[in-house]
């Protein structure tokens, strides 16, 4: 199982108040574990202001206004930027698949906030991480449900419409899940 590109769409009742309601797009999955970022809980932090305190000039006002996302749990004070595959640092852009690809470089701020960035990103401090084989657990124990990212969902969906926006392309309401794990 391969879980790259996806997005991961938290059950409720899953135990981790820092993934409630949260809707995760996984940049890597593979047998050293997975790596993927929350796209749907913004902090109080304006990019803006992330980016004076990194003594960058904001020469695009509808980019600053934008808020910081909480990516997760790991890496809090290291930035990541979630973008359509548009763009390519100059220094490195991981691709993730033909739709999106993620930069953790400081140019990729620095072309956001003159216009050269990508046309839709996402930037989060910190990551959501698990090791080798424990998200695949997490599954199996009803933890999450996953679905395919679509630029749309990422990017367009308000990120407090993005929980449902995500069950919904399953198919499911969110009034009928049960926060009680159940075997048959």
């Amino acid at each position: 199982m391969d879980l790259t590109g996806k997005l991961l769409i938290a059950m409720p009742g899953m135990g981790d108040p820092r993934f409630d309601h949260s809707v995760v797009f996984i940049c890597s999955h593979g047998d050293e574990g997975a790596m993927g970022l929350i796209v749907n809980k913004p902090s109080d932090l304006r990019i803006k202001t992330l980016l004076s305190q990194l003594n960058i000039a904001c020469r695009i006002p509808v980019v600053g206004e934008r808020l910081v996302h909480f990516g997760g749990p790991v890496e809090m004070s290291r930035g990541f930027v979630l973008h359509s595959a548009d763009y390519e640092a100059n220094l490195h852009s991981m691709q993730i698949s033909d739709d999106f690809s993620m930069t953790a470089t400081l140019d990729i701020l620095e072309d956001l906030a003159s216009g050269r960035g990508p046309l839709n990103s996402t930037l989060a401090l910190g990551y959501s991480g698990w090791g080798p084989g424990q998200l695949e657990e997490e599954i199996a124990m009803n933890g999450w449900l996953t679905t395919e990212a679509t630029s749309k969902l990422v990017f367009d969906v308000p990120d407090d419409g993005k929980w449902e926006a995500a069950l919904a392309t399953l198919g499911v309401d969110p009034l009928t899940l049960s926060a009680s794990a159940g075997r048959a």
